[in-house]
């Protein structure tokens, strides 16, 4: 296995780090790229008040989620396990002992192999793994890399290697952190990764998560899921307000509620228990079992609690799933924005946009049926509330009292 190792502070890390990272991964043709946070960097001190090592890691693992080939990439918390300073030879000496066979490479910065004779115990880093660098502007690759390189080889039998990065971001942690508590620099980050910094108040950022703007809103509400999952959000939020303009619903309420539906999705069944539990929350004895069920519940109450949202929003983020009987028009919308959003593509879902423009309640009917069918069709129970959703718009469809 070819294996590049990125370390460093990340703190925070940017989009610099990202667009080498993901230079690295397809120059060297890695089978895989771990970046590895230093807990206690021997070569600075880390800035006071700033996140901790956690905090750090858990930002690297957002920023790292978004890249291209995200199988191939993990986030590894080793150096945090460690006491001590978190010295590179240290890590290596770990990761050949767990994988002896693996080639390893290691990422860095210019100034960073400009000093490598200078680091920890030089003579293991070199034998353990080649050094790969990133030129980030045409003078970085001239003659002073081409020099350390030389002398490397000469010195210590390093395997060396620099790689002009053909994308520049010019910013580097020190200026970034400056920016963020000035209010600016969040062009430079991922979104997910801004969004962890408001919710954290990290690097001087102090915003009223009751009154967030729509873009930081959703950048929280992307650090709290999946990279792949933020398409859907996205979809469901450009589909709801279409449809809250379509029916004369309040848009922006519709906006609003489709950035934070599935804020909890990746949560696990115990957190869910207990936020439920938290907020007074009765499950029956399915949503006790089925965890997919829950998140609708939980992330209306993180969006009310959380970041202020107003009460027919919260209504319609926690019926969003199973729907009920009378729903709401901003409930329907919701309903029906998350199941037939751009990105879904099943069979009847054409059928279902048609109809949502048509007839909305005989969207949500049709959505209803859909989903029973399905349940139905793969062994699974049915929710009540979907069955009662159902009946009522069939009702009122027949010009029965519902």
């Amino acid at each position: 296995m070819k294996l590049g190792i990125y370390g460093g502070t990340f703190n925070p890390p940017h989009l610099g780090h990202l667009a080498a990272a993901q230079f690295a991964l397809d120059a060297l043709k890695l089978d895989e790229l771990r970046f590895v946070p230093a807990a206690t960097p021997p070569h600075k001190a880390l800035p006071a008040g700033g996140p901790t090592p956690k905090q750090r890691l858990e930002m690297t693992a957002l920023a790292a989620d978004g890249l291209l080939q995200p199988k191939k990439v993990k986030v590894s918390g080793m150096e945090l396990d460690r006491s001590g300073k978190s010295y590179t030879a240290d890590t290596l000496e770990q990761l050949k002992e767990k994988d002896p066979s693996a080639e390893l490479w290691l990422l860095m910065g210019t100034d960073m192999f400009l000093t490598l004779q200078n680091w920890h115990d030089p003579e293991t880093i070199t034998r353990l793994a080649g050094l790969c660098t990133f030129a980030r502007t045409q003078s970085d690759s001239g003659e002073a890399l081409a020099i350390q390189a030389e002398y490397l080889q000469k010195t210590f039998g390093a395997r060396t290697c620099v790689l002009q990065l053909p994308h520049i971001v010019d910013v580097s942690s020190t200026q970034l952190r400056e920016l963020l508590a000035q209010g600016k620099g969040q062009e430079y980050l991922a979104p997910a990764v801004y969004g962890y910094i408001i919710r954290h108040g990290l690097y001087g950022v102090h915003l009223d998560l009751k009154h967030l703007p729509d873009r930081e809103l959703r950048a929280c509400s992307y650090s709290m899921i999946r990279a792949k999952r933020i398409a859907h959000v996205k979809g469901t939020e450009e589909e709801a307000v279409r449809l809250a303009r379509r029916w004369g619903a309040d848009e922006e309420k519709a906006r609003r509620g489709a950035i934070l539906h599935d804020c909890t999705k990746y949560w696990d069944m115990e957190e869910q228990l207990r936020t439920c539990e938290k907020y007074g929350i009765v499950l029956d004895d399915l949503e006790r079992q089925a965890v997919k069920l829950l998140h609708a519940k939980t992330g209306a109450c993180v969006a009310r609690d959380v970041y202020g949202v107003d009460d027919d929003v919260y209504e319609a983020i926690f019926w969003h799933t199973t729907g009920k009987a009378d729903m709401t028009l901003l409930e329907k919308i919701l309903y029906i924005a998350d199941y037939m959003e751009p990105n879904r593509d099943f069979p009847g879902v054409e059928r279902l946009r048609e109809l949502a423009y048509q007839d909305l309640d005989q969207a949500v009917l049709l959505g209803n049926e859909m989903s029973i069918q399905e349940m139905e069709e793969r062994g699974l129970p049915v929710h009540i509330n979907t069955v009662r959703s159902r009946d009522w718009l069939r009702s009122k469809q027949n010009g029965k009292e519902p």
